[in-house]
């Protein structure tokens, strides 16, 4: 990594802050615990670290710094390869009712246990579509990049490049791609196969209680 000695032991700081605590540093915390003169210096750190594309924040939030994909890139470089923490990023929330326009989010989530292949990320439901898969509106779902499903799989779909949706993917015909709900309450949506494109197939589903 491009980085002074003081910045690394920021941004490993951080890193193995989220994986323990599973939320992000106060600035007082990162100042605390690598015994750093004043909060103004984190901020000094945090801005060139996020220069370097190697943290992201989400501003007028508290506990808003988060490791960004270049430095797990970086890690999977290095000898040993993996990235220590087990975070995959949380790419944004996905529609389990009708399809929503798809936004990037700022987030990570760890999911040591499960993340077995590079390209895996999470993304929050919601909407209740998916309710008698036992997918429920607030759960997070994490997904292994493809672009391929058999039909029964269930798919993060793109539908008409700007819509994205969390269900199953049946194949009707040459031409029509049937996108099941797991509601009986709500009908299929039947959509032609040149608007469909799928950006993963479901892995886990993890829902938080408390």
């Amino acid at each position: 990594m491009a980085l002074t000695r003081r910045q690394k032991q920021v941004l490993d700081f951080i890193a193995d802050f989220i994986d323990r605590q599973g939320y992000s540093p106060s600035y007082e915390e990162i100042a605390e615990g690598l015994d750093l003169a004043s909060l103004a210096t984190v901020h000094k750190h945090i801005s060139t670290l996020e220069g370097k594309h190697y943290l992201r924040r989400g501003y007028n939030q508290s506990r808003s710094v988060e490791m960004a994909p270049r430095y797990f890139e970086e890690l999977r470089r290095e000898p040993g390869g993996a990235a220590p923490t087990g975070c995959v990023p949380l790419a944004g929330r996905i529609a389990a009712g009708s399809p929503v326009e798809a936004v990037e989010g700022k987030d990570t989530l760890a999911f040591a246990d499960f993340v077995g292949q590079e390209g895996t990320f999470a993304l929050q439901v919601r909407g209740d579509s998916m309710i008698e898969d036992h997918i429920c509106d607030g759960d997070y779902v994490l997904v292994e990049r493809t672009n391929a499903a058999l039909n029964g799989d269930i798919v993060v779909a793109l539908v008409g490049e700007s819509e994205t949706t969390l269900k199953r993917y049946y194949r009707e015909s040459e031409d029509t791609i049937r996108l099941q709900p797991a509601n009986s309450a709500m009908p299929p949506i039947l959509v032609p196969a040149s608007q469909v494109a799928i950006q993963g197939r479901l892995v886990a589903v993890m829902r938080k209680y408390s």
